[in-house]
């Protein structure tokens, strides 16, 4: 059987299962092998749950006409969303970056769906297999797609390309994540950059901050679409930007009052705003879209819990976003702040290097109590009377049994492996 032939097939299924616990009916379901399982075991399971079809790669597994065997399960998803992506023929706008890149997904999504029926990741299912589910979701009313791409290593950004075919593409930054993947920062922007290397060769449009050197040295050869602040040569030029806590920006004679905290965002809205205006959305549809965006997951929330106001950035961080956040924190006028700064991940022989700087920031700050938590920090343990570690975070959930927080405003921030929301349940 082709992919053409898996393809009509598949039209006739409502979606794409990948998991018998969350499996919809009439669904295509793909056998997908993990480290520690075969989901081929799964394939019976998921005909009498309702699947129309299953995909496997292991013969063992045949059951009727309703299996299709193929040779690998995983590579077919992947060709299969290819072959959807060209049969739909849709505008699809791709965005990658080290920081934001959901955020500003999410931004983009709000913004064009103000014209256009868009469709975009769903949460950050931004890798080699989130990818395809994300284009196989698209359908003919879809008129704009929006897919999110993750990466780790080299070439992986390149391969999704090659899946996804963007007609435009942006890249949020390039910062310091995942270097032990990548190996260093030269990496990173190596390995973001494919992305411009796609949109070169095939003729396609970046979206670009001129805000950024990195972008504007990497995209000279390419169509492009420019923004930022005070910029006269931009195509949209962002008249002023603030933030306390949350950002506001100016364009044009708008002035837009987000729910997103910290300037760090500043650049994710101007993203969000640049596109619509290239797409010819209303400037108030603009405006109402951004305003009434709510961030979750644990991204950039305010909370208030009793007296005191909780800033929760703990879905993840770097050496680059937990900088940005400790910037914009000291910088805010209130009074009795704290900071709770958990370990960064996935840093490599850069993680010890990296965490002593976030040290020497937090220690150099006269105006908040921090505390640090997990081995990366202890490891550069000072004496401090600003600055507390703790090797664990049952040390620090000890600790915060002693402790009452009033009227403090509390940045909480970590890799999303340190789960500092739990956090909140001592507060």
């Amino acid at each position: 059987m082709n992919i053409q032939d898996i393809h009509n097939l598949f039209l006739q299924c409502r979606s794409i299962s990948i998991d018998t616990r969350k499996i919809e009916k009439e669904s295509m379901f793909f056998a997908i092998k993990g480290e520690n399982f075969d989901a081929n075991t799964f394939a019976e399971k998921a005909l009498d749950l309702g699947a129309l079809f299953v995909v496997i790669d292991n013969e063992s597994y045949f059951i009727d006409n309703r299996t299709i065997l193929v040779e690998n399960s995983l590579e077919t998803l992947q060709e299969l969303a290819k072959f959807h992506r060209a049969y739909l023929q849709l505008p699809i706008i791709a965005l990658t970056g080290s920081n934001g890149k959901t955020t500003t997904k999410e931004l983009i999504n709000v913004v064009l769906a103000k014209k256009f029926v868009t469709k975009a990741t769903v949460g950050n299912l931004n890798n080699h297999i989130g990818v395809p589910l994300t284009l196989l979701s698209f359908t003919k009313e879809t008129q704009i797609g929006i897919v999110e791409m993750g990466a780790n290593h080299k070439k992986e950004i390149e391969f999704l390309c090659e899946i996804a075919q963007p007609d435009y593409g942006y890249i949020t930054n390039f910062g310091k994540a995942h270097l032990e993947g990548f190996g260093g920062v030269q990496g990173v922007i190596e390995g973001k950059s494919e992305m411009y290397q796609y949109l070169k060769n095939n003729n396609k449009t970046a979206f670009v901050n001129l805000e950024d050197a990195i972008q504007i040295e990497k995209s000279k050869e390419i169509k492009s679409f420019t923004f930022g602040i005070e910029k006269e040569e931009a195509d949209l030029v962002i008249s002023n930007i603030e933030a306390n806590p949350f950002v506001v920006i100016n364009y044009e004679s708008f002035n837009v009052k987000s729910n997103l905290i910290g300037l760090y965002n500043a650049n994710n809205i101007n993203a969000a705003v640049a596109i619509g205006t290239y797409f010819k959305v209303e400037d108030k549809d603009i405006k109402a879209a951004i305003e009434a965006y709510v961030p979750d997951n644990n991204r950039s929330q305010l909370l208030n819990k009793g007296t005191n106001q909780i800033i929760l950035d703990a879905y993840n961080a770097n050496p680059s976003s937990m900088a940005v956040a400790i910037a914009n924190f000291i910088q805010l006028d209130n009074s009795n702040k704290v900071m709770i700064l958990g370990d960064m991940f996935e840093l490599g022989d850069e993680s010890s290097s990296e965490h002593k700087i976030v040290v020497d920031a937090v220690i150099n700050q006269n105006n908040s109590i921090c505390y640090l938590i997990g081995k990366a920090f202890y490891e550069h343990k000072v004496s401090n009377e600003n600055v507390l570690f703790f090797e664990t975070f049952d040390a620090f959930t000890e600790f915060l049994k002693t402790k009452t927080f009033n009227d403090n405003t509390i940045l909480i921030k970590g890799s999303r492996g340190m789960a500092l929301e739990r956090t909140l349940e001592y507060i």
